[in-house]
């Protein structure tokens, strides 16, 4: 069993879908770690709404590549669309982050996931949620990537969010 870090975002029916997206992870593959839900302006949109950001983790013996497949049809099950452009609104979005100390490329998955490191929106939920967690390639603990991190144009702030009938998240 390895542990998988995933971070989910949305800015289409937000609400819905990432309360959809727990349920079908928790269904999946059980018990649930999840990080603070967390607003954030759309970073390299020139049009579009606000994005919901959030990091699950949970424990899996599925491959890279089982996983992979998993996240992109509950995407597509859920309106995203395979022609949609890079850039454009998303109703759901699931990226593998992390699957226990795994790095390189992994059936055509490339872990750790980059945007771990580029992101505010990705760094700062993982690094609540795992503080202490290293990242596999520098071995840094999260929680000093994000001590270290300038995320001067990449503003974000928690937000209340219920699921399964508990408070998950409080805004700051």
């Amino acid at each position: 069993m390895a542990r998988v870090t995933v971070s989910i975002g949305s800015n289409i029916e937000r609400d819905r879908l990432v309360r959809t997206c727990l349920d079908a992870l928790k269904d999946t593959f059980g018990e649930l770690a999840i990080s603070r839900v967390f607003e954030s302006e759309p970073v390299g949109f020139q049009d579009g709404r606000n994005f919901y950001n959030l990091v699950a983790a949970f424990e899996s013996d599925w491959s890279v590549g089982e996983l992979q497949v998993w996240c992109k049809e509950l995407e597509f099950a859920n309106g995203r669309r395979k022609d949609s452009p890079k850039f454009s609104p998303r109703t759901l979005d699931i990226d593998l982050l992390t699957v226990g100390e795994r790095t390189g490329e992994h059936d055509g998955v490339a872990l750790p996931r980059d945007e771990i490191t580029h992101h505010a929106f990705v760094l700062k939920p993982l690094a609540e949620l795992l503080p202490e967690a290293r990242h596999p390639e520098s071995g840094e603990t999260y929680a000093a990537l994000w001590a270290a991190f300038e995320a001067d144009d990449q503003r974000l702030w928690a937000v209340d969010f219920t699921w399964a009938g508990r408070v998950i998240s409080r805004a700051d």
